[in-house]
């Protein structure tokens, strides 16, 4: 009796034990979607994948630093540059001011040495062309000095007048801020022409019939020099008699009033004996002198 060969057993291939949680498993298996996969696989092909995060946020930390750093070495490099000409701009400046200044000083002297050869010109013509009244014209006009008794007055600002603020010494009335104004100096001096004085100088600066005093800013000018306080005022004539009438006139009033309301320091004073300069210069724009031969021209 043949022997058959076993038959082929058809019987299913067992389950996997994990058969009813095939979704899960395959998300668990494949937890990046396949899309993201590739993307992935390019870039590492492309050798774009390796920096982490925080390792590129650094690199870029550190390139803005060495960036700031650059900026600033090129900025003290060119201040370094340029430093050595601003400083010879400087001082070639400074160099031009100088020599400026030395120029209008030798001029300035110029100035005043033609200037006091005119008036010596001038007083020695006076002299020479006015007769028996030449001497007596010059003094008179401020042409030469002169020396004899007087009255003294002095005109100061108030103590507190630095406190009150500066400003203009023009002005057509009082000072209001205890501080003496051209307008002030012009009342004495008129005040003491008007009492008798001969010859008058304030300061050392001797006053003529062409004298202006006027203010320029914040310093009172005398014939366009300025002066400042306190303000001596020398009057040539009978110190006693002077000083009286200059009291009892309306601008002797008129400086007492200063002093009452504004603390304007003054002080009046007799003087035997007073030297006055001759004026700096003496400028005759229209008048003539007189000679008794012209007596007659000119009329009908």
């Amino acid at each position: 009796m043949s022997q058959q060969p076993p038959g082929r057993s058809t019987a299913p291939p067992p389950k996997r034990p994990d058969a009813s949680m095939l979704l899960l498993t395959n998300v668990m298996e494949h937890s990046l979607d396949d899309g993201y996969a590739e993307a992935a696989a390019r870039r590492a092909a492309d050798g774009r994948s390796g920096t982490p995060r925080t390792l590129r946020a650094r690199l870029g930390f550190a390139a803005c630093l060495v960036l700031a750093a650059l900026v600033v070495t090129l900025g003290a490099a060119q201040a370094r540059v340029t430093a050595p000409v601003l400083a010879k701009e400087r001082q070639e400046l400074i160099d031009r001011i100088d020599a400026e200044t030395s120029a209008a000083d030798a001029l300035e002297n110029q100035v005043e040495k033609v200037r006091d050869d005119v008036s010596r010109r001038q007083r020695e013509a006076l002299q020479e062309h006015g007769g028996d009244q030449g001497r007596v014209v010059a003094l008179l006009s401020g042409a030469t000095p002169v020396r004899g008794p007087g009255l003294k007055v002095v005109v100061d600002d108030a103590k507190d007048s630095a406190q009150g603020g500066g400003g203009p010494r023009e002005t057509s009335g009082f000072s209001d801020n205890g501080r003496v104004r051209d307008r002030d100096m012009q009342r004495v001096v008129n005040g003491l022409w008007e009492s008798g004085a001969e010859a008058i100088a304030i300061n050392g600066q001797r006053l003529t019939a062409l004298s202006a005093i006027r203010a320029a800013g914040d310093a009172i000018l005398v014939d366009n020099k300025p002066l400042v306080p306190p303000y001596s005022v020398l009057a040539v004539g009978d110190g006693k008699k002077l000083g009286a009438a200059f009291r009892d006139s309306a601008d002797g009033e008129y400086l007492k009033a200063l002093k009452d309301t504004f603390d304007i320091r003054t002080s009046i004073s007799v003087q035997e004996k007073m030297d006055l300069p001759a004026a700096p210069s003496l400028i005759v724009r229209t008048a003539e002198p007189y000679r008794a031969a012209d007596t007659g021209k000119g009329t009908s």
